[in-house]
């Protein structure tokens, strides 16, 4: 049985501050996850998608900048930046890149925990982004394609590409728009997106894979209704 916690992911490289959020985090009741590189934080976060995020800016593999950036290409899931730096452009960058929050160090922990219930809140209250055509329905919050109250098994990288593409009704998207808006790799052979389209068709099935039209010398298009 899952876990019904509220699953916070925390990113901290100072270990003394990491043992007291996780520490915290639990009393308080949520399912805690600790990455202290930036590049193991993207793993966890891809093997164990968080209902939030603590990110720390200054880490080593990886900043936490580069991750905002990613999952922000992939994910809504609030994050909450922690930073020693207090300079207004830090906090104006972050912002710009989707942060929901910023909390200078030092800080106090009750501060933290009530911010954390409050993000937590509002992504409850918030409606979701369900998208729907044929017989599937893409959810883009929790990320799945379900036919009915089944999984359709699509990975991360499908997942971006039917993205991409279902957001764009009616646009013809070329090959290289989806390698570097969907999958973040410009240099991204062709075929490698012609790969990802075909599982993608294969997995949503004759019905609902015929709404993604194939763009002779372009890419691809996906239509709502047929």
């Amino acid at each position: 049985m899952s876990d019904p916690k509220p699953h916070i992911l925390v990113v901290e490289d100072d270990v003394g501050l990491a043992a007291s959020l996780v520490k915290g985090l639990k009393a308080a009741g949520f399912r805690v996850t600790l990455a202290n590189r930036g590049d193991t934080a993207a793993e966890a976060f891809e093997r164990d998608p968080p209902d939030l995020v603590v990110l720390d800016l200054m880490l080593p593999g990886r900043s936490g900048v580069s991750l905002l950036e990613a999952w922000r290409g992939t994910s809504s899931v609030p994050v909450i930046v922690l930073t020693a730096r207090r300079e207004l452009d830090d906090r104006l960058r972050c912002f710009q890149l989707g942060a929901e929050d910023f909390m200078p160090k030092p800080f106090w922990m009750e501060e933290l925990l009530a911010r954390v219930r409050a993000r937590l809140r509002q992504r409850e209250d918030a409606p979701r982004r369900v998208l729907t055509w044929a017989d599937v329905a893409l959810d883009l919050d929790a990320r799945r394609v379900l036919r009915g109250e089944e999984d359709l098994g699509l990975t991360r990288k499908e997942l971006d590409v039917l993205a991409w593409l279902a957001e764009r009704p009616g646009r013809a998207v070329s090959r290289g728009q989806l390698a570097e808006g969907a999958l973040g790799d410009p240099g991204l052979n062709h075929r490698t997106v012609d790969g990802h389209i075909t599982r993608i068709r294969s997995k949503l099935g004759e019905v609902a894979g015929a709404h993604i039209f194939t763009v002779w010398g372009v890419g691809y298009r996906f239509e709502e209704a047929l």
